[in-house]
């Protein structure tokens, strides 16, 4: 029951900052020594909530030994989910409970945005929520669900 309540624990701090958070505009400078001008063209489209969540993704990357030095995982973080387009809470909801199609494909959107841009980035968005995947895509994935 622990990892239950743990996961619904995640889930409430989600829909919290979904409705409470603000992307301050100051990270822009710090998102874009980062990402080249493109792919901050296509961070800049993304919904608010997705902006801060990558942001704070991007910070836990930073921190984490094994991925800081890792250029493209500090991308990853800011662009992975850069597939989910302008999607509101409700349809977040729908997918936690009972799936969505439009959501579940979020992968494969960031994929095509990204291929022509950095395929590299594009491959890992699009490999970041499956199960076989390198140690590193684990450790991005630990932080991304944290």
């Amino acid at each position: 029951m622990k990892n239950g309540n743990n996961m619904l624990i995640s889930r409430v701090k989600q829909v919290y900052l979904y409705i409470f958070s603000n992307f301050n505009e100051e990270w822009n400078s710090e998102v874009k020594k980062i990402l080249s001008k493109e792919e901050f063209l296509i961070f800049s489209k993304m919904k608010k909530y997705d902006k801060v969540h990558s942001y704070n993704l991007y910070q836990k990357v930073k921190s984490n030994k094994i991925l800081s030095s890792q250029e493209i995982y500090l991308k990853l973080a800011f662009l992975h989910d850069s597939g989910k387009g302008k999607v509101g809470l409700f349809r977040r909801i729908k997918k936690v409970l009972i799936g969505d199609k439009i959501l579940e494909k979020h992968p494969e959107i960031a994929f095509e945005k990204l291929k022509n841009i950095n395929f590299e980035l594009a491959e890992l968005c699009l490999q970041h929520h499956n199960k076989d995947v390198n140690e590193k895509m684990k450790i991005f994935q630990e932080l991304d669900d944290k």
